[in-house]
């Protein structure tokens, strides 16, 4: 079973954020960066069904040169080759679901995997939209928030979360794209072996222009633009209830349903 992980760098967890100078992003120069938490498990769930059922494992991942790093760490705990996207700096922060989606597609095009796997969102934005896109692009059968995945004859069966402590079970054919729910197993480090080998593992490169996707800025046009990017304003500020617990309880209950709507 040939099996593409699409991973993502992301900054690490405790970078200090600051507002670039153009107000539309973060300041990026000082940061240290690390692969994105949910798409750590995609690769772990990969890696888990290359070990069980045969085949390879590729980590495809889309940024500037520094992404050369997280590849290397995926081929690093068992990934076979990988594949990346170049991109520059302010390419890469211009980018939304559907463009990256899009430059995502147009590699997995040729490379006609069994199975797509990311993560069910990324630490940095949070959309959890480019898997379900990059399926429709496609036209991959998806199914998001999976805990477990098993292969069958024919296909797949994956096991999904719901709300409310449930889960459901769907029957699915393959080629089909999954995003990965962050916890579904333990993660693995990457050996002193495995550190040895992924140097002399296959990383391919390519561009926007190279997969005919290219825009008239060198990417895919983005839909969502963003404006302006700020700290959210802190207020402290309390309200005390006079009267009986009663009658407090009672305007507590009216600040939190027509103010706050939050029941």
């Amino acid at each position: 079973m040939k099996i593409v992980v699409a991973i993502k760098q992301v900054p690490s967890r405790d970078s200090e954020l600051r507002i670039a100078s153009s107000g539309k992003w973060i300041e990026e120069a000082d940061f240290a960066y690390e692969i994105n938490e949910p798409d750590a498990y995609a690769l772990e769930a990969g890696l888990r069904l290359k070990e069980s059922y045969g085949g390879e494992v590729v980590a495809l991942c889309a940024g500037p040169p520094r992404v050369t790093q997280t590849i290397r760490e995926a081929l690093a705990k068992g990934a076979d080759r990988g594949i990346h996207i170049e991109l520059e700096d302010e390419d890469h922060a211009a980018l939304d679901s559907l463009a990256t989606a899009r430059l995502l597609a147009a590699v997995l095009r040729g490379e006609a995997p069994d199975l797509v796997l990311t993560g069910l969102q990324s630490d940095d934005l949070g959309y959890g939209q480019t898997g379900p896109i990059l399926a429709e692009l496609l036209g991959l059968p998806h199914a998001t928030i999976v805990m477990h995945v098993e292969k069958q004859a024919g296909g797949i069966r994956v096991k999904r979360e719901l709300e409310g402590g449930w889960f459901q079970h769907v029957d699915m054919p393959l080629p089909a794209l999954l995003t990965i729910q962050s916890g579904i197993d333990k993660l693995r480090y990457a050996t002193l072996m495995g550190i040895k080998k992924a140097k002399s593992k296959e990383v391919r490169r390519v561009t926007a222009a190279d997969l005919g996707v290219a825009g008239p800025e060198g990417v895919p046009a983005a839909s969502v633009t963003v404006d302006r990017l700020y700290f959210p304003q802190r207020i402290k500020r309390a309200q005390l209830f006079e009267g009986d617990p009663q009658q407090a309880a009672a305007r507590l209950v009216e600040k939190l349903r027509f103010e706050a709507r939050v029941i």
